[in-house]
């Protein structure tokens, strides 16, 4: 089987989310279904005619113009999108000393893209990921789980995505894990998870990226047609 061709694309800015540290991580977790460039070089997006998905690990989402317009030209146009934990992230900037700075208003041509960002998250720790919707692609032979992480509490867009499981953490009342969506003729899925490496060895989680890697990418040739 032809494995599916995935660019991961992170950064190394703060003293947390290093691709440096987490790229083998995210590599064994893709690894069975995609063959993986996992790259810090934004320019990279410039040019993705050579890929089936984007994986985006940027806690700073900070591109030039023309980086936002090729990755959303590439997702409408077919390709798959796939955000990890911190491409939920859409404030936060580099104060350029490996410190944090914050917009006052999540990046908006990514928030359009995953109808959703980042807003907050209480400290690391062990809680549940209840699937809502096992019908999908996504979510085939993923069964409910607990995992340590850091919890990520999130603003949607209800009307907008398809959840596919909730949160079971006591600081939450309705905060989403997955969601998927359509962009266009392209697909896009996020997962909150993904701090700690205990996230990626996950064996349900790691099903659950690896569905979300085919399904994306079967945008182009049609399979997994039941969209949100």
């Amino acid at each position: 089987m032809t494995k599916i061709n995935a660019l991961v694309i992170g950064e190394n800015t703060f003293p947390f989310h290093k691709l440096a540290e987490m790229a083998p991580h995210i590599d064994a977790a893709l690894s069975d279904v995609a063959e993986t460039e996992l790259t810090t070089n934004r320019r990279k997006l410039e040019d993705l005619s050579g890929y089936d998905i984007v994986v985006d690990y940027l806690t700073d989402s900070t591109l030039t113009d023309e980086q936002y317009a090729s990755l959303r030209s590439f997702v409408a146009d077919g390709g798959g999108y796939l955000g990890i934990h911190c491409a939920a992230d859409l404030t936060s900037t580099s104060d350029g000393t490996g410190g944090i700075k914050t917009r006052e208003e999540p990046i908006p041509e990514l928030r359009e893209l995953l109808r959703g960002h980042f807003v907050d998250h209480p400290e690391q720790s062990t809680f549940g990921v209840d699937l809502y919707d096992g019908d999908h692609p996504v979510t085939a032979n993923v069964a409910d789980f607990e995992v340590f992480d850091e919890p990520y509490q999130v603003d949607f867009d209800d009307d907008e995505v398809r959840v596919l499981a909730w949160m079971d953490h006591p600081g939450f009342e309705r905060n989403p894990v997955v969601w998927v969506r359509e962009h266009g003729d392209g697909r896009v899925c996020y997962s909150s998870l993904g701090h700690t490496v205990d996230a990626f060895e996950h064996e349900q989680h790691r099903r659950l990226l690896q569905n979300a890697v085919r399904w994306t990418a079967d945008a182009r040739n049609g399979r997994n047609a039941d969209t949100p």
